[in-house]
């Protein structure tokens, strides 16, 4: 089997699990977070937990990037910034903003997570830097610029969603409140709907099946979770305002 035919099907079995992420996690909440209960093995501090999961995403992609055959063009320098500009916050910079004061994440739940960017990373970086190859003119084409727009909005979404949410939280506490402004007039989840927002914008700027895989991956993996952190809000607080939605405006 050559290399080509192994990526193929590694981006199929990406798409496979995507599927059974959003069936199981319809299922089962993922107990980290707000959802956090016992039973699911060793835990870790959720900083740890973020790092492990996040890192190699950054290490691992980088690592594949670079042996590619066209690392040295511009298109996949631009997409490598692009994907950097997520993960390089994602896995060093957010988890030293976290306030997770007596929470812990199951070792599993960070070692699943490394383990599906590991995968991940690979077929992306594989795809932009080595088994695909666009000139120069890709930069002005319409995918590519509606991919960047839509990459950025949902960049700006997601970071200002996870300041709202950062924010309500003063040293020391661990109890949560009801999050205002920004996405959270209109949803639950705005930090998820902005990660699902960059990532559609991954798949039309790279122009990859990977890219596209990736997306629906990240869609199966957060919308159910915004569907359990909705209904946990309901619960809640009586006072939970009743038009939001979970993660799609006036939709879902």
């Amino acid at each position: 089997m050559t290399e080509l035919e192994l990526h193929r099907w590694l981006v199929f079995g990406e798409l496979v699990a995507a599927a059974a992420t959003l069936i199981s996690l319809l299922l089962i909440v993922a107990p980290y977070g707000r959802h956090s209960r016992g039973g699911w093995g060793p835990e870790v501090s959720p900083r740890v937990g973020w790092i492990l999961m996040e890192a190699p995403a950054v290490l691992g992609f980088g690592a594949v990037w670079a042996f590619g055959t066209y690392a040295h063009e511009l298109v996949p320098r631009v997409l490598l910034a692009i994907w950097m500009t997520h993960y390089v916050h994602r896995a060093f910079v957010f988890p030293f903003r976290m306030r997770s004061e007596g929470k812990r994440m199951p070792l599993l739940i960070a070692s699943l997570g490394a383990a599906f960017n590991l995968l991940n990373g690979y077929i992306n970086a594989r795809a932009v830097s080595h088994f695909w190859s666009h000139d120069a003119t890709w930069l002005s084409s319409a995918p590519f610029l509606l991919g960047l727009c839509i990459f950025a909005f949902g960049l700006v979404l997601n970071l200002h969603s996870d300041s709202v949410l950062l924010g309500l939280r003063a040293p020391g506490e661990t109890g949560y409140r009801i999050p205002f402004g920004g996405g959270f007039r209109f949803v639950s989840c705005p930090n998820y709907l902005g990660e699902m927002l960059e990532w559609l914008g991954w798949a039309l700027a790279s122009g990859t099946l990977a890219g596209w895989a990736f997306f629906l991956y990240t869609a199966a993996n957060l919308f159910p979770r915004a569907l359990a952190h909705h209904r946990w809000y309901r619960e809640k607080f009586p006072d939970y305002p009743p038009e939001r939605r979970a993660v799609l405006p006036f939709v879902w």
